[in-house]
């Protein structure tokens, strides 16, 4: 299968260390279950991520354990180090990157929601033939995807958001609506934090 050269998917992963991942649900969990677990969302998305006909980068973090992934995760993959204070700015970043290599779509994924439709990501693509931000709201609050055509990037749209809040999505909207970029919403989704 040829992939797509102007479209991309930003995986964002974290290395599954003690007391780094999902931190939510060592509240209730032993973090040796949390750590597989969270290998497993790795995994189940990657595999997810495969069916979509575009190009992959795992963009990891922290920065300086590309070597742990790719023990993890294979040598074959596009590995791009996560860079910056918060989650924000590391995809502000990814997204700045993305666009510098010549893509032309991007969207970014975590690995929060494992039994996302591979239809999702194609419908986010083919979403931004049309519309210029696209966003996957989830269930708590955040969203677990978000879209954008290099022509309309907007930076400001990762500034002085309450990251990890049930208000990072209203916040991001009031911003985009302040763009005034033409905005497409995919279903809304869950992702995974609590046994809940």
């Amino acid at each position: 299968m040829t992939k797509h050269k102007d479209s991309c998917i930003l995986l964002f992963v974290k290395y599954p260390q003690k007391g780094k991942v999902k931190l939510r649900l060592s509240a209730d969990l032993s973090e040796e279950i949390v750590q597989e677990l969270y290998r497993c969302f790795v995994h189940d998305t990657l595999t997810t991520v495969q069916t979509v006909d575009t190009q992959l980068f795992v963009c990891f973090s922290p920065a300086d354990a590309q070597d742990k992934f790719q023990t993890w995760l294979g040598q074959n993959r596009q590995f791009v180090p996560q860079e910056g204070p918060d989650l924000g700015e590391r995809m502000k970043n990814c997204f700045l990157s993305a666009f510098q290599k010549g893509f032309r779509r991007a969207i970014v994924i975590g690995s929060d929601s494992p039994d996302l439709p591979a239809r999702f990501l194609k419908e986010a693509f083919a979403m931004l033939q049309t519309h210029e931000i696209i966003l996957g709201p989830s269930t708590d609050g955040g969203y677990y995807l978000i879209g954008f055509r290099d022509t309309s990037f907007e930076p400001s749209v990762f500034d002085d958001i309450q990251w990890g809040t049930a208000s990072v999505l209203s916040e991001t909207l009031k911003i985009i609506e302040q763009t005034r970029h033409r905005l497409g919403l995919l279903p809304v989704w869950s992702d995974v934090d609590t046994i809940a």
